[in-house]
């Protein structure tokens, strides 16, 4: 992929460095987990067959990977082909953890700074479409949060329709088993989602981050609730609309382009939903989005908040993560505890929480094997590079998911009543009934 300078090289002297170094960086346990090959086709330690193989395209390589000592350093040497991955790139993300432990102190991170400058400087050019995030305004202003999101989610509606559902369902799925296919598990989890609202004919749904609309489009035809869905992505407005014509729904179900700061049908719905859509509010605006969902609810509504959460005793991180910088720029995660006491301090009654963290790692999974099953016409849309920023932030993703660092919670809020009553029955037998 990339146009490496040619430039003279004492190979078996870069090539010495290397192994010297991945001897120390990864050692016997590294190398039990992947193997490592070499620009001249030598390998690390052995050959055998491991899950994934790590690719050195150039006798640079450690030092591209290494020598910035941050994430993102690392991503980008990946992305820009100083590196490559086959095989299962999950995997490869134990190495991190003990990259992490063996560079835990500074004199360690200086020593290693000190081995990659023996090895060779490669000039990489990185052509790519898919430049670092550089946000202007306020942060989390209306009109920044505008920019993050289009970041995101404008790449191209046909890049993500090939890996995603065929509902284009942006976030995990609910599975009976790991082996059931992706359309029945996002199937089951919409029908969940509803399930949980107690959706009923003649109601008014609220999809706050509707995406390309697949919940309000099965609330509108299985549940017959009237369903709006919002969203700060155009092109994810129109294919939305498209689809709701084509199901011909389009006098019950619409999506609009729109922040949910500026929805202003005050106490004008039944249900609210936000999936997916809460990582992207901030820490430091949950008591405006909790008030505003407040607000826009009658008396005995319920809203369904389901987002991705952190764990509480996580060290804070001061450096830009790889996601902040080619993925979620402004994207906040905060602890389960945190958005629920936001939640009630605006009023709200915490009827129901459930972890589908497990799910999450699933439905992960699944989307990184489609990506890479289409790799080749994913091109067609998006460049190399860009497609590289999905594979590996949807199997870090993943591992974090599958070793409990990220966790995915379903937060079931009341609107109370004045006389207390919640309407609620005695058990959620309704929920699991299909």
């Amino acid at each position: 992929m990339s146009a490496l300078k040619n430039q003279p090289i004492k190979t078996n002297k870069a090539e010495e460095w290397t192994l010297r170094l991945l001897d120390d960086l990864f050692g016997k346990e590294g190398g039990e987990k992947v193997r490592v090959r070499l620009w001249n086709n030598e390998y690390w330690l052995d050959d055998s067959p491991k899950p994934a193989t790590i690719v050195l395209n150039h006798p640079g390589a450690l030092r591209s990977m290494f020598l910035p000592g941050t994430e993102v350093g690392l991503a980008e040497a990946y992305l820009y082909d100083d590196f490559d991955i086959k095989g299962d790139i999950e995997s490869v993300f134990d190495l991190a953890e003990i990259l992490s432990n063996k560079v835990s102190n500074t004199h360690k991170k200086l020593s290693i700074a000190a081995d990659v400058l023996h090895l060779p400087k490669i000039e990489n050019p990185h052509p790519t479409n898919r430049k670092p995030a550089h946000l202007s305004g306020k942060r989390h202003s209306i009109e920044r949060d505008q920019k993050a999101i289009a970041y995101h989610y404008n790449v191209s509606n046909d890049f993500y329709a090939l890996w995603l559902d065929d509902r284009m369902i942006y976030s995990c799925a609910y599975f009976h088993s790991p082996e059931e296919d992706l359309n029945t598990a996002q199937e089951r989890k919409l029908d969940y989602l509803c399930k949980k609202l107690r959706l009923k004919p003649g109601q008014r749904l609220l999809d706050l981050g509707c995406g390309w609309g697949g919940l309000v489009i099965h609330a509108a035809k299985n549940y017959g609730v009237d369903a709006t869905g919002i969203t700060t992505s155009q092109p994810q407005v129109e294919l939305a609309n498209e689809r709701i014509r084509t199901a011909g729904l389009s006098d019950h179900c619409r999506v609009i382009l729109k922040d949910y700061r500026q929805v202003d049908d005050f106490e004008k719905y039944d249900a609210l939903a936000s999936v997916g859509m809460f990582e992207h509010v901030g820490a430091d605006l949950l008591p405006v989005y909790f008030e505003q969902a407040y607000k826009l609810l009658k008396p005995g509504g319920v809203f369904l908040n389901h987002g991705i959460a952190k764990r509480e005793n996580d060290e804070r991180l001061h450096r830009p993560t790889f996601s902040e910088v080619y993925v979620f720029p402004d994207g906040e995660l905060t602890p389960i505890n945190v958005s629920l006491h936001a939640a009630e301090i605006s009023g709200f009654e915490v009827r129901d929480v459930e972890s589908l963290r497990e799910h999450y790692a699933i439905t992960l999974r699944k989307w990184v094997q489609r990506l890479e099953a289409n790799h080749s016409q994913a091109l067609n849309y998006v460049d190399e590079p860009t497609y590289r920023v999905w594979r590996l932030f949807m199997s870090g993703s993943a591992h974090g998911f599958a070793n409990g660092r990220l966790n995915v919670y379903q937060s079931l809020l009341l609107k109370p009543l004045e006389n207390g009553k919640s309407g609620y029955p005695l058990t959620r037998k309704d929920w699991y009934e299909y």
